[in-house]
């Protein structure tokens, strides 16, 4: 009997949750004796797809070009008949509507993952945004996510699986990150022992919530302590400008350092007391507040999206109320300020939280059933 191929298909493969997602399940359907086949436009991730033992092909689907989309829907059209594709998986919007097309044609299951919100301010953006509705079944990656694609877009529930982002357990576990690898990072942020650290992980754009903690550590007025802002401006160097600029006229330039991205997130996390994420917006999922728990760091997060099911508000962590720098900085006070106990406490509530309901594991398991379903596969 034939193996079942899965096409994958996304923009790039970039740095990024989608991508870190995409190369899990494929790394997850070669383990299960299944085809993998990746299509993205490329990037450095590739190697990645390669190394778990999927194929990758280049095509560029990462156009927003109607003529170039059509053209791309032909391409993926000969690929699946070329590779025997039996199902394909669209992560993103563009690619989706070339994929829907081609795997119409073909008479496979098309299935879509519902990443974020994807803002839409009139009706040609939100019919747009509609294909990532029109799979045959769609993963809603949270609870959050779930009910913003029912109530928007009128999507049946019976097609909606909700299936959340894994956290990779094996490389965010405190005991697999060496004690050489975290001085190696304190060094290169200057950071020195028994300083409090409060960490903002996340890309330099506004809805992350960077200026909001800026402003929360002037109310804050803790001299003793670091502010780590950890993130690539990815070109928007007006608004690292503008965060800088916020910094120094906060006088709280002495705290706060933006330190550019990192490659040994562990690490990183291994170094925090608090980590912060702060998001204006709603976090479809929060990767970072996941990934934080999971390492047993204290968690700070805005009371709204997906984090509400990821931080136990008093618990694992504490929810505030987004865009608000005062609740900020008392919650910031506070677990700065607990005991060593209170602190083991928290930690160990977290690893157990993350560990039983966010882990790769889980969310490949449960993707390669939805798959399976769609295959008629028992």
């Amino acid at each position: 009997m034939k193996a079942p191929v899965i096409m994958q298909i996304l923009p790039r493969l970039d740095t990024g949750g989608v991508e870190r997602g995409t190369v899990d399940v494929a790394s997850a359907l070669v383990a299960a004796g299944k085809c993998s086949i990746v299509v993205s436009s490329g990037g450095e991730m590739v190697r990645e797809v390669e190394r778990v033992g999927a194929l990758h092909i280049t095509v560029p689907v990462d156009s927003k070009n109607p003529i170039v989309m059509l053209k791309n829907a032909n391409t993926l059209t000969n690929l699946i008949l070329a590779h025997g594709v039996d199902l394909v998986h669209a992560r993103s919007r563009a690619p989706a509507w070339s994929a829907r097309l081609s795997a119409n044609r073909c008479k496979i299951p098309f299935m879509t993952t519902f990443h974020g919100t994807y803002n839409f301010n009139n009706t040609f953006k939100k019919k747009y945004n509609a294909i990532m509705t029109k799979g045959d079944r769609v993963i809603a990656i949270s609870d959050f996510i779930s009910q913003h694609v029912s109530e928007n877009y009128n999507t049946p529930t019976e097609k909606i699986r909700v299936i959340s982002r894994g956290v990779d357990l094996d490389t965010f576990n405190p005991r697999a990150v060496s004690a050489e690898r975290i001085v190696k990072l304190a060094n290169s942020w200057r950071l020195y022992d028994h300083v409090p650290v409060i960490m903002l992980p996340g890309r330099l754009t506004r809805w992350k919530g960077q200026l909001v903690l800026i402003e929360a550590a002037r109310i804050l007025s803790r001299p003793d302590v670091r502010i780590l802002l950890v993130g690539d401006d990815q070109g928007r160097t007006r608004y690292r400008r503008e965060l800088e600029n916020r910094i120094r006229k906060n006088g709280v330039e002495k705290i706060i350092h933006i330190t550019g991205p990192c490659r040994d997130m562990a690490a990183a996390y291994m170094l925090a007391d608090v980590v912060v994420s702060p998001s204006t917006d709603p976090e479809a999922f929060g990767r970072v507040a996941a990934e934080a728990l999971a390492m047993g760091r204290l968690v700070v997060a805005s009371d709204h999206g997906g984090a509400r099911e990821i931080v136990e508000d008093g618990k694992t962590g504490w929810l505030v109320p987004p865009g608000n720098p005062y609740a900020l900085a008392k919650a910031l006070s506070h677990a700065l300020d607990i005991t060593n106990e209170e602190r083991k406490q928290h930690s160990k509530l977290a690893k157990k939280h993350i560990h039983e309901n966010f882990s790769k594991q889980k969310m490949c398991s449960a993707t390669l059933t939805v798959y399976d379903e769609l295959l008629d596969i028992e």
